[in-house]
């Protein structure tokens, strides 16, 4: 299953970058603990407080506008950062062969209600 999102933000590029690339700037929003080597071939583990760990490796960047991280379950995440009139436009595009049935229709609600 696929799913494509994109995010408007009123944040310019190099801000955005940050925050999707930054260890600490990433504790902050998405996951308790963020080991990240932004890199290609670089390591990224990522701990939430209710124990879950996921760990990626990083397929390829182009510093300051896309980073495609694989994940330990074959899912990729392909993040892209461009500059939008309000500031910056991130598109999210999430692969995954082994989502759950209840996962895809989470997902795609999410994606409906944006």
């Amino acid at each position: 299953m696929e799913i494509v999102r994109e995010i408007e933000l009123e944040a310019a590029p190099d801000d955005v970058w940050s925050a999707l690339t930054d260890e600490a700037q990433l504790e902050e929003w998405f996951a308790n603990e963020v080991e990240l080597d932004p890199t290609p071939g670089g390591r990224g583990v990522f701990r939430w407080d209710n124990g879950e760990v996921r760990e990626a490796v990083v397929e390829s960047v182009d510093e300051g506008s896309r980073i495609v991280l694989r994940f330990d379950d074959d899912g990729v995440v392909d993040l892209r950062v461009e500059p939008a009139e309000s500031g910056s436009r991130v598109l999210v595009r999430e692969e995954s062969p082994s989502w759950s049935t209840s996962l895809e229709l989470h997902a795609s609600a999410l994606c409906m209600a944006r």
